[in-house]
């Protein structure tokens, strides 16, 4: 395994080197990827939306407006022109369990996602960290409708749709991102809650798993462990650390990137059933240096497209289909915590991952999503984690 090399280049694009590797079981393919010197893209930056507070994950609205949720509780509605407005704090807790988040926790509200069809249905999918009695909490996939019959839009007919088992009282490694599939059905990362990493392997919980269910909240007869004594239905895949990126690419592949300890960040190929092997099959270093396990592939467990080391901390997760920046038409980019950048990841022709850059440095950001919009430009998602200075960017040609 090969440390990543970190150069900046006129202080815009980043060259970078990292481990790559094929999804194949059981067998170990890591290789050194190349280093990429190009010249700094030229684009520029406008603000959207700023004094956002612990902001999370953002949804495009039909009209170009955006839903926006912040850990801290509140659901927001930003308007193309960048007025907010609350559409429900989830810390009232008047009809739904209140947000569960604290200083110094991972906790919070956290993904918000459109069903689909949501210009027929207006149903809206939101994930968070949820009280559950006086000290644990859990994660929670809650539908709701989005009423629009008001000077603010609201939620309406809220109805749980699922709470990870078992409850916990750590406030750490939460998974939450929802996706949804071409056959109508969503996948849910579930983290290990951090003190449960040996759960992941295990069937009988959710900790570590990616769940998969119908848009209702039922689940899908053909999800690989349906009938298994023991194991839960909703599981599709498990061994998974804590993922905090989940999408379906242009080709219809699920792909996700995870967080490792201090090293190991992965991004996988999700399949039905599989094992992506953590806590017992990994690349990754833990935060005293060492290595978490001394088994970097075994039969029956997936290896990573691409894993990084040390950790880039991914959070949100896009592939780019806009046409303001042709040369980044079907990449991957994958928002980064630790380091302040966004890592754009080239999608090859052949499906396969190839070289990387790290963009927006200059910003000495902490960037929690990134989306493409639907305007074809680049969306970032800051996060500033000393109070509500935390902004929505769009990145546009210069």
């Amino acid at each position: 395994m090969r440390n990543c090399l970190y150069l900046v280049a006129m202080g815009l694009a980043v060259a970078s080197c990292s481990n790559q590797g094929a999804s194949t079981s059981g067998e170990k393919t890591s290789q050194l990827a190349g280093r990429v010197d190009t010249a700094p893209v030229n684009y520029q930056f406008e603000t959207v939306a700023d004094g956002l507070d612990h902001p999370w994950s953002l949804a495009f609205l039909p009209d170009g407006d955006m839903l926006v949720t912040q850990r801290t509780g509140k659901l927001l509605h930003i308007g193309k022109d960048g007025k907010q407005q609350t559409v429900y704090d989830f810390n009232l807790g008047d009809k739904f369990p209140k947000v569960h988040f604290g200083d110094g926790m991972q906790a919070g509200l956290f993904d918000v996602v459109l069903h689909p069809q949501f210009e027929t249905n207006r149903f809206v999918y939101i994930s968070y960290a949820a009280k559950q009695g006086d000290d644990e909490n859990t994660l929670l996939l809650m539908r709701f409708e989005l009423a629009d019959d008001g000077a603010v839009p609201r939620l309406a007919n809220g109805k749980q749709l699922f709470a990870a088992a078992p409850a916990r009282i750590q406030g750490n490694h939460y998974g939450a991102r929802i996706a949804f599939q071409p056959d109508g059905t969503l996948l849910m990362p579930v983290g290990d809650a951090f003190h449960f990493r040996e759960e992941a392997q295990n069937l009988d919980n959710h900790f570590g798993k990616i769940v998969r269910l119908n848009d209702d909240g039922s689940v899908p007869e053909d999800n690989p462990f349906v009938g298994k004594p023991g194991a839960r239905a909703e599981i599709w895949s498990y061994g998974h650390r804590n993922p905090q990126g989940i999408i379906v690419d242009a080709d219809g592949r699920v792909l996700e990137n995870e967080h490792g300890p201090a090293g190991g960040d992965e991004i996988n190929e999700i399949k039905r059933g599989a094992n992506y092997g953590w806590p017992t099959v990994t690349y990754a270093l833990d935060y005293s240096g060492g290595r978490v396990s001394p088994f970097e592939a075994l039969e029956g467990t997936e290896q990573p497209l691409v894993h990084f080391t040390p950790s880039i901390a991914p959070s949100g997760f896009a592939q780019y289909s806009g046409e303001a920046f042709p040369d980044w038409q079907g990449d991957l980019f994958l928002s980064a915590l630790a380091l302040k950048h966004v890592r754009h990841v080239e999608m090859n022709a052949d499906g396969s991952l190839g070289q990387q850059q790290e963009l927006f440095g200059e910003l000495n950001a902490r960037f929690r999503d990134v989306r493409t919009g639907p305007d074809g430009y680049l969306y970032l998602l800051t996060e500033d984690q000393s109070g509500p200075n935390s902004k929505i960017l769009r990145v546009v040609p210069k």
